[in-house]
């Protein structure tokens, strides 16, 4: 079995939800606590073995492509005035020299267009997929629990999590079949049902690991719900020809393309921190 070695990001979006922090800056760096949200979704990359970081990108997102390069000027500052702990920090998260690749994504699309943006550099391997804006707590990384289930079962795996019934139309939602501890067989998958007409209320959530066979379907650019080319419906046709699971992960996971959600995991985030945690519970006490 190919292991996975490469992931893609897409970054091409406006932000428009969180305006007008947006305007001037990638909604993907808007910071939980102190790091942007596509530092995070990198991070659970390379923990699970990513080699190859590939970015969809869009029109206004040079401050991403920016992040993930040396800052001279700042790296020599630091070592001059003999900040050594802010050094590693600037430093020690930046991929390598050849280890990332940016793509635009010229027309807002949708999902589905964004991924299929990237298959030149993906070529024939499986590959993942995060989305910046689901923000996963865990102990073990999410996609790091992904990969290890799927080196043992190969075909396409999805992260996947109970949502509220009435909650069913902002998601991709699975028909399932069998269970098999956090492996649930995929029989089906229907992106946004109304609530009385989902299968299940296993929605899909920004964690992908798929085959490159993903791209011949996209390439159709057929348009689904919201008039966008649904990465949802793509996935739907390899299903009963590939092995397809979706897997209930380990974790809490943060809506940061809501304000509320993202809220929610500053709060989350801080009180995970050993340095501010103590701190940040007495604040809550005293404001609540």
């Amino acid at each position: 079995m190919i292991r996975v070695r490469k992931a893609v990001f897409p970054v091409g979006g406006m932000g428009t939800r969180f305006l007008p922090a947006t305007k001037a800056m990638p909604k993907e760096m808007l910071p939980v606590v102190d790091i942007p949200l596509i530092q995070y979704a990198v991070e659970e990359a390379r923990a699970a073995g990513i080699e190859e970081f590939i970015f969809v990108t869009g029109r206004g997102k040079s401050a991403i492509e920016d992040h993930f390069d040396h800052s001279t000027e700042l790296e020599s500052m630091l070592a001059e005035r003999g900040k050594a702990r802010e050094l590693e920090i600037v430093r020690k998260w930046i991929p390598g020299p050849g280890q990332v690749a940016y793509t635009r994504q010229q027309q807002p699309l949708g999902l589905g267009h964004a991924v299929w943006c990237a298959r030149h550099l993906i070529k024939d391997e499986p590959f993942a997929i995060l989305l910046a804006d689901d923000l996963i707590l865990a102990k073990t990384p999410c996609l790091k629990q992904m990969v290890q289930a799927f080196n043992d079962i190969g075909g396409n795996m999805v992260a996947v999590m109970e949502v509220p019934q009435e909650h069913t139309s902002r998601y991709g939602i699975l028909a399932t079949g069998a269970e098999r501890g956090r492996m649930v067989e995929v029989t089906g998958l229907v992106e946004k049902p109304k609530p009385s007409a989902a299968p299940s209320r296993l929605a899909v959530i920004g964690r992908y690991i798929l085959s490159a066979d993903v791209f011949r379907h996209l390439e159709a650019h057929e348009r689904g719900a919201g008039g966008e080319i649904q990465l949802t419906d793509a996935m739907a046709k390899l299903i009963g020809r590939q092995p397809f699971h979706g897997y209930r992960f380990d974790g809490e996971r943060f809506d940061c393309g809501d304000k509320v959600g993202f809220l929610h995991a500053n709060i989350a985030f801080a009180l995970a921190r050993e340095d501010m945690g103590p701190e940040v519970r007495e604040l809550l006490k005293r404001m609540l």
